[in-house]
């Protein structure tokens, strides 16, 4: 098409039409910074952490768009912080391994990207955490001044951004964590812990929104994915996890003025021999928020302890009043198409509130089995169920 021929307005309009159905980066110019032109050296054993704070300072401040290139190679790197905002998109291309430091760093990250609009993460490298060197330190369910160990991958206040087909390797604490964010993708990720290993959340997130997590492969030693308050208008769609603890929403009520959970979505998944399946967690003794509008459906559990659980009794250290009552009120919760096979008799456990009772909780076409006869346990619940219902959803409505 020849634009001189076209009036202004007409020209105006037929860019803004190429930028919709072309990336914006093929219009602007290109730069490419190779950590290992800046000193960074892949051998595993020397530091390259300033090579990459120094080519990461260029890239961003690069009027254009920009490739930070992570070579083949084993580059030892950490903590570091990747702080925008830059002058254009950077895309962080991860083609060999970032090592991290050994033991514990006394900090709460290891990757740190914050405050970046238009950023890409992919490639096909691996984040290797090192987490078996320092496991052993987190003893802080028995420890109030235990040592802090790094998240392997930290997003705060990432918009407009993508996360697609690297991998997270035995994180020392949680593999990946989502902070204020809004529209990220994350995609294709091969998160890798042993089932023992402490506290290793796949995805957790929080005071976020427009969040979607897909096909993706997540088996580690915590929740595949936690969804803490402020987490809205979230689609988790393809992911099979296990081992783990399950997917959730939780734990809530801790803090003063949590935000609330609502919009989110999980679909087309698959949990594998997990501690938990579809997992709604409050403290007993919790502060007040509202959880709302969730749907979890089509999903299979493969030999998944506690298939489908509102838990507003959560205390895993055991040590919590449990006379005190969950202020969190939990409603407009669907459960569709759930089937396969539960590991322990109680298949649907819905255990909720007496001070805010759950409201609204739907079950449709529910399909679980138990080597023997499942049961249902519903407490301070409304809830209504149709379609298929094994186990038998009576106890519920």
């Amino acid at each position: 098409m020849d634009l001189r021929s076209l009036s202004c307005k007409s020209c105006i309009v037929v860019i803004f039409l190429l930028l919709l159905v072309n990336d914006v980066r093929a219009y602007i110019p290109t730069k490419r910074f190779n950590v290992e032109a800046f000193g960074a050296v892949g051998n595993g054993r020397t530091d390259s952490s300033k090579a990459f704070l120094y080519a990461f300072t260029r890239a961003c401040q690069f009027n254009g768009y920009s490739i930070l290139l992570v070579p083949k190679g084993t580059f030892l790197v950490g903590p570091v912080v990747f702080k925008g905002p830059c002058r254009g998109p950077i895309d962080f291309q991860l083609r060999g391994i970032m090592r991290a430091p050994a033991g514990a760093v006394g900090m709460d990250h290891w990757i740190s990207f914050r405050y970046i609009d238009r950023l890409m993460i992919y490639g096909g490298g691996i984040l290797d955490g090192r987490g078996e060197t320092a496991w052993h330190y987190n003893d802080c369910s028995r420890n109030s001044n235990c040592q802090s160990l790094p998240v392997s991958l930290r997003l705060d206040f990432v918009t407009n951004s993508v996360v697609r087909g690297i991998t997270s390797l035995n994180s020392k604490n949680f593999h990946m964590n989502i902070m204020g964010c809004t529209n990220l993708r994350m995609e294709r990720l091969h998160i890798i812990a042993p089932a023992e290993s402490p506290n290793t959340d796949g995805v957790h997130l929080g005071y976020s929104e427009h969040i979607r997590i897909s096909d993706s492969i997540i088996a580690t030693g915590d929740d595949c994915i936690s969804l803490g308050p402020g987490s809205k208008n979230i689609e988790v769609l393809g992911v099979t996890c296990g081992p783990g603890h399950g997917i959730s929403i939780g734990s809530l009520g801790k803090y003063q003025n949590e935000l609330d959970v609502s919009g989110i979505k999980v679909r087309n998944c698959v949990l594998d021999g997990t501690d938990n399946g579809l997992r709604i967690k409050t403290w007993a003794t919790s502060l007040k928020s509202k959880v709302h509008d969730i749907t979890f459906e089509d999903v299979i559990m493969n030999n998944v302890y506690n298939p489908i659980f509102i838990d507003q009794q959560y205390c895993p250290g055991g040590n919590c009043d449990n006379s005190k009552a969950s202020s969190v009120q939990i409603q407009d919760v669907m459960f569709r198409r759930i089937r396969g096979t539960s590991k322990s008799q109680a298949a649907v456990n819905l255990r909720c509130s007496r001070l805010y009772p759950c409201k609204n909780i739907k079950l449709a076409d529910i399909n679980l089995s138990y080597k023997g006869p499942a049961n249902t346990t519903c407490l301070n619940v409304q809830a209504s169920a149709w379609g298929l219902q094994k186990p038998d959803l009576g106890a519920c409505i």
